[in-house]
């Protein structure tokens, strides 16, 4: 490798970074970070601290697992790569498919579709939504329902799901036939409720009434995440994922748990799905089923969906779409042991402990800080939303964002700044320890403002 010198110099030259303006990049290059261990990243000016963000809310199981390293170094002696297209499989892949439907059955899970990462796991579900009807005869059903401030990835359907401007408006027009109604968001509402139940059965009303405006023999699915990430971690009432649910089910439409942050624990429970006791048709999974060491996703199918193309009989049940890494033997052999130690750990319930205690952290700082307009969080899915105003709500500006950002690192915590939210989803082998480090150095940052 180019010695550090060489590295600082060519940072952000000939590379563009996703979501940031190459300009901003160059003229304020971003911080190189060179190694990790545990839940600590160190950049190359050796700068070590806490990485409160987990890479980018999947590196659920820290810098240092080995058992994840040894796997894919086994793998790689073994059999490197080979594709998953029709005629052949690898045993790695076959392997982590049926873990997966063992894991997931609680959600009604049968199958696996490999992809490489929550956009393409996303996108396939969407293909899948829209050939289950022409499979059932219904070929008019191609509409999908998504929630404002909802995030689905970067794909032209995903973006096209997205609930949110920023991640839309450069990008238009974007695909037809997706429609998007209020999130049960209880801080920002256009219903002006403060109740989370209530304001749950409100967006189910609005939710009817769109479909019943699109009509419901043309929608083929409803998206949502069960907690909403990079939205802002909007949590909804419990009742409301069940509401959905009771709602596809009575005009017959597919529900897509868009999963690929809130799977394997973050959430405080296995998946999103299972925290609120609603089994989905499909699932989108991605980001810590490797804990981030291999780029890996699938397409989870349930028992519907899969009944109905392996019932098929005609060309419309053949599968026409795929991605060279799908079902990579190296990201398989890295998603068996991830998900091995993944349970053995038990990081779900350590994600529901540990962020119930960093969640009464940031209550204790919004007392203190009227910066902080909220606070707000599932597990160790947690955000603070910074206003330059309480009463108005009026958003802290970008520049207290970063001054809060920087002064965080300096204190010893990287944290991720979205809008005017501070998001934490810290690896969910946190320690008590540390959840006091991230809310001592946003004490620090939140009153440098």
């Amino acid at each position: 490798m180019r010695d550090d010198n060489f590295l600082v110099e060519q940072n952000a030259r000939s590379i563009w970074h996703p979501m940031a303006h190459p300009a901003d990049m160059r003229a304020n290059p971003p911080r190189i970070i060179a190694r990790g261990e545990g839940t600590h990243v160190t950049d190359i000016e050796g700068r070590t601290v806490l990485d409160a963000v987990a890479g980018l809310w999947n590196v659920n199981l820290g810098y240092s697992c080995q058992p994840i390293k040894d796997a894919i170094a086994a793998q790689l002696d073994v059999l490197p790569y080979y594709s998953g297209f029709r005629g052949t499989s690898t045993p790695t892949s076959i392997e982590l498919a049926y873990e997966l439907a063992q894991f997931f059955a609680p959600e009604g899970i049968e199958r696996a579709f490999f992809t490489s990462g929550g956009s393409d796991s996303v996108e396939t579900a969407l293909r899948l939504a829209r050939q289950y009807w022409k499979v059932r005869g219904q070929g008019d059903r191609t509409k999908f329902l998504a929630l404002k401030k909802g995030y689905h990835g970067t794909h032209f359907g995903g973006a096209s799901a997205n609930g949110n401007a920023n991640f839309r408006r450069n990008y238009e027009p974007l695909m037809p036939g997706f429609f998007h109604v209020p999130a049960p968001w209880t801080y920002r509402n256009p219903f002006n409720e403060s109740d989370p139940a209530k304001l749950a059965q409100l967006v189910a009303a609005a939710i009817e009434d769109e479909i019943a405006f699109q009509g419901a023999d043309t929608i083929a699915a409803f998206i949502m995440e069960p907690v909403l990430g990079a939205g802002g971690v909007i949590v909804p009432h419990e009742t409301f994922m069940p509401l959905v649910r009771k709602i596809c089910d009575k005009y017959d439409i597919l529900l897509i748990a868009d999963e690929v942050v809130t799977g394997f624990g973050r959430a405080g429970a296995w998946s999103g799905s299972r925290l609120w006791g609603v089994q989905p048709d499909m699932m989108c999974i991605a980001k810590a089923i490797t804990s981030g060491y291999f780029p890996l996703g699938a397409t989870l199918i349930g028992k519907k969906v899969a009944e109905a193309f392996e019932a098929d009989k005609t060309t419309f049940g053949n599968i026409g779409t795929g991605y060279t890494y799908s079902g990579h033997p190296v990201g398989c052999a890295a998603g068996v042991a991830a998900l091995a130690e993944t349970q053995r750990l038990n990081l779900a319930e350590n994600a529901r402990v540990r962020g119930e205690e960093l969640l009464a952290g940031l209550n204790r700082l919004k007392d203190k800080h009227q910066i902080i307009g909220d606070a707000r969080g599932k597990g160790l899915m947690v955000a603070l939303e910074l206003v330059s105003d309480r009463a108005t709500k009026k958003p802290a500006d970008k520049k207290t964002m970063a001054q809060v950002a920087d002064t965080a690192f300096d204190q010893g915590v990287m944290i991720r700044i979205s809008g005017p939210n501070i998001i934490l989803s810290p690896p969910l082998i946190l320690k008590a320890e540390e959840v006091d480090t991230i809310i001592g150095a946003l004490d620090v940052a939140l009153g440098s403002v």
